[in-house]
């Protein structure tokens, strides 16, 4: 059996992503297709419906792990996306320990946290409940993101909660929340990303950031970073279609 997603990213591996945030079986079957080592599933900022998460999530099968972006760091959207048979969670802005402590307690059963029992698609509907229970316990994945000034400025405490698998940087939101949208090379955004890298390094939590092209995560693959996410699946199926009617343009007549 190969390994978990969990065990390759303690193991230290790189692991290279793309984010799908359409509802889109087709898509997603494609995506888990290609041979990614994961998929970002964002039920943040994706117009994802439970009903449209878990047939992804059906669709994508065990073909590639996914995790799944909550709409929220709360108890019902990670333990929904869990039964559905996410591989696990990654809780969008969490800017304190208290809220990294409760998002594990939502994503661990006991006694590691507190997660709900119930019957979904992850037990095989309630079939396989024992078995699941013993994968959940190895196997799910929980990412933070530190995607704030406030996440930065209490990351020394966050990275000492139990259960945590990796802290993954949010740079956009994280350069909003400092006054400098989008400017990733803005000082003040840089000093912010190189306190929690050197913050998570210390205490030996594994990385992982999101780029829309391969070139603006290279630097952080080079730094360390293990859970890599690059590209959006609406971007590139308008920019591979944008080039297509370029290149239609330039046939010669």
């Amino acid at each position: 059996m190969a390994p978990s997603l969990r065990t390759r990213l303690k193991n230290g591996e790189t692991l290279l992503g793309t984010m799908a945030t359409l509802p889109c079986i087709p898509s997603a079957e494609i995506l888990a297709s290609i041979g990614f080592d994961w998929l970002f599933i964002d039920g943040e900022h994706g117009p994802f419906s439970n009903d449209s998460l878990l047939s992804v999530l059906s669709a994508i099968g065990d073909k590639t792990p996914t995790l799944v972006r909550t709409s929220a760091p709360e108890e019902v959207p990670i333990k929904q996306a869990l039964d559905f048979g996410a591989t696990g969670i990654i809780a969008p802005q969490v800017n304190t320990p208290e809220q990294a402590a409760a998002v594990v307690q939502f994503a661990r059963y006991s006694p590691e946290g507190a997660r709900g029992v119930g019957v979904g698609r992850a037990q095989g509907y309630g079939m396989q409940f024992a078995s699941y229970l013993e994968r959940a316990k190895a196997e799910t994945v929980v990412v933070v993101q530190a995607e704030h000034r406030d996440a930065v400025e209490n990351i020394e405490k966050t990275v000492q909660v139990e259960g945590i698998d990796a802290v993954l940087i949010g740079p956009y939101d994280l350069s909003a929340s400092l006054g400098k949208m989008g400017e990733l090379d803005a000082p003040a955004v840089v000093d912010a990303i190189a306190r929690v890298t050197e913050t998570c390094h210390q205490a030996g939590i594994p990385l992982g950031i999101f780029g829309l092209r391969p070139d603006a995560v290279a630097p952080y693959v080079r730094q360390g970073y293990r859970l890599i996410v690059a590209g959006v699946d609406t971007l590139l199926l308008g920019q591979a279609a944008a080039k297509l009617k370029t290149d239609l343009e330039a046939l010669p007549q």
